[in-house]
């Protein structure tokens, strides 16, 4: 490690910064959060493990002076928020009861509830609305109007409390906001994160870290719900840690590569100042040290939302900004020795950060890659010195589109070509032209896949079919429309048919099946945290729902996305919103799972907030782009051997 060039990013303090950031909560979120203007460069050694204290996120009080804490779960030592409290909102004490007609604005009681603050100022006056007719319904535990309710919640429902935008909110969803809260990182006084999982009673290792993919579900939380200036901070001080060196063993990666997380530190500077700093991991210090390869893609796919959900474009157009989205694009597009327009990396690259065979061309990278494409379509500037990254972009976009499209689709139809495949093919109108032997078709398969259903396969490689159903991949498929409309539709058929497999008692598995025995210890090199049915190994990850939620609303499917919340909201909070479960229908909390993971529940928040606002989804989706599919890189070719089989596949893939 090259310790002079190595920069740790830190904010100007005074002398008597020990005093101003000592450990404290984060302020209350407010749109009017203090600017990140006083950061600066010092050039300091990487700060290693021992000798200096790391910054200590401390709890919130937020909500603390308006309700008490369930018993459910722990309550870490509450401290003053910085600032004074002086008004509360509706949305702070929002309640909901189980399923209700929340449109229904007749026949509603008001209630005033007056909030004293802190310091003694006069007392605020909230307005709550309450239907009358729902009184007899919470006596009674709640009425269920959905058919495939019959897990959600009847049973110790509060009454209801109508949040600022006319929306109600359960006794789960106010949990987690404030759950939420005590998880953010403060850095120089101001927000920029939320750590991986807030669990004492686990030693941290580096979940206490920043985790750029972890903070994507809290960040569109935090965004639905207006609080838009901790996701800037997030954007603009991960962009900062971009332009780090990265050295690993005296070779260092190409420029562009985002950290997979990063973490708030002191650092003495003399005797009498310390300064807090930035500390980010880009795989150096990750298990196998593998380079976090979706980091950037989620980046630019969260500079996208940040702009659909705020209308504030201006991050977007800013120098800085679009000099590291550039950056990021050109690490994805540079050439290399690949013949295929999807990305290859190395096991271990995205959310499955460990062993577990998906090596290649995985299909989770490829979704994310052709989203974060979609993004910088819409947000890259166009000029003279962009107009070939421009180009590079549609072409990329036209060729991944159709390489996903054709060869990453399994249905019974494709099933039944796959199995009638000949091999050792040499011409260039070959139909098995990655040489997939039929012999390599699983026995679960043929009965596993429903008539009216479908999927887009984990990986495909020469003479290698990943048949494993990945469930992130496919989700983003869907949103960004990466598969076709049919395609995407029978995915969603292919859940509600296996519902108990891909959901069972938690939603949502993150593949299946799981590898076992021999299989298990080839592939895994016998992993003893990803074994059978759980972790990455068919564990069910309840940080999924956001993103199942997202593709159910575009399909016209919200009725799923109901179910599989309403599931998630009858469990988690009873069992302190674990990372993931274990078992095939995700029945017990995972062996090694932390509690209270930030993902886990910003996800089921996230969620929560698209099924009461689907045009908020919709904004955050893609639909076909029919320019795309007609964009060929092969026309620009003037070699007579290319030979495109774009037209000859076209009446399949657009339906």
């Amino acid at each position: 490690m090259k310790p002079s060039p190595r920069m740790l990013i830190s904010c100007k303090n005074s002398s008597s910064f020990l005093a101003r950031c000592h450990p404290t909560t984060p302020r209350a979120m407010s749109n009017n959060l203090s600017s990140t203007n006083n950061i600066r460069m010092l050039g300091f050694a990487r700060i290693m493990n021992g000798n200096h204290r790391a910054f200590r996120l401390p709890s919130s009080r937020y909500f603390s002076h308006l309700t008490s804490r369930p018993q459910t779960f722990r309550s870490p030592a509450a401290t003053r928020i910085n600032g004074d409290v002086t008004t509360a909102t509706v949305n702070e004490l929002g309640l909901k009861p189980r399923k209700s007609s929340v449109n229904d604005k007749k026949n509603l009681e008001i209630e005033k509830v007056y909030i004293k603050t802190d310091n003694g100022i006069d007392e605020k006056q909230l307005v709550v609305e309450k239907s009358a007719d729902k009184e007899s319904e919470l006596e009674a535990g709640g009425e269920e109007d959905n058919a495939r309710s019959e897990n959600k919640v009847s049973e110790g429902v509060a009454a209801p409390i109508i949040n600022n935008n006319g929306e109600e909110e359960t006794d789960v969803e106010r949990e987690a906001w404030k759950l939420l809260q005590e998880a953010l990182v403060t850095y120089c006084d101001t927000p920029v994160g939320t750590v991986a999982a807030n669990d004492s009673s686990e030693e941290s290792l580096n979940y206490d870290q920043v985790f750029i993919r972890d903070f994507i579900p809290s960040a569109l939380a935090f965004l639905l719900k207006g609080e838009n200036e901790i996701v800037k901070n997030f954007l603009l001080h991960t962009l900062q840690l971009q332009s780090w060196e990265k050295t690993v063993d005296c070779y260092s990666p190409g420029q562009g590569l985002m950290p997979a997380s990063f973490k708030v530190k002191t650092m003495q500077v003399d005797e009498e100042k310390v300064e807090e700093v930035l500390d980010p991991d880009f795989g150096e210090s990750a298990i196998g040290r593998v380079a976090p390869v979706d980091s950037g893609l989620w980046w630019i796919i969260l500079l996208r939302a940040y702009g659909k959900l705020t209308g504030d474009y201006s991050l977007q157009e800013r120098v800085d900004v679009q000099t590291g989205l550039e950056m990021i694009l050109n690490l994805c597009l540079t050439d290399g020795f690949d013949m295929f327009p999807s990305l290859l990396v190395t096991d271990g690259s995205c959310m499955i950060d460990r062993r577990m065979g998906i090596h290649g061309h995985p299909l989770e990278i490829q979704a994310l890659f052709y989203s974060a494409l979609r993004s910088a379509r819409e947000m890259v500037k166009v000029d003279d010195g962009s107009k070939n990254l421009v180009r590079e972009i549609n072409n990329r976009l036209s060729a991944l589109s159709f390489h996903i499209r054709e060869y990453y689709w399994l249905d019974m139809k494709k099933m039944n070509e796959i199995y009638r495949y000949k091999t050792e093919e040499y011409s260039l109108d070959a139909t098995n032209k990655f040489n997939i032997y039929p012999e390599q078709i699983p026995l679960w398969l043929m009965d596993w896949v429903p008539q009216e259903g479908g999927y887009l396969i984990g990986n495909l490689q020469p003479a290698h079919m990943d048949f494993r159903f990945f469930m992130l991949g496919n989700l983003w498929s869907i949103v960004s429309s990466l598969g076709t409309p049919k395609q995407n539709k029978s995915i969603l058929n292919l859940i509600e048919a296996k519902w108990d497999d891909l959901v069972g008692h938690m939603p949502l598995k993150i593949c299946y099946p799981a590898l076992e025995s021999e299989e298990w210890r080839i592939i895994t090199g016998s992993d003893p945290k990803n074994t059978p049915w759980s972790y990455h190994n068919g564990g069910s990850w309840p940080t999924l729902l956001w993103q199942f939620t997202l593709a159910c609303i575009k399909m016209g499917r919200t009725e799923l996305a109901e179910d599989a919340v309403a599931l998630a909201e009858k469990r988690l909070p009873v069992d302190s919103w674990p990372e993931y479960y274990d078992t095939r229908t995700g029945k017990f909390i995972g062996k090694q799972a932390r509690l209270y993971q930030t993902w886990t529940l910003a996800g089921f928040l996230a969620s929560k907030m698209f099924l009461k606002n689907p045009e908020t989804a919709a904004m955050l989706c893609w639909e076909e782009d029919l320019e795309i599919l007609e964009t060929c890189a092969c026309a620009l070719s003037k070699s007579g051997r290319a030979k495109c089989s774009r037209d000859a596949a076209k009446s399949q893939i657009l339906v």
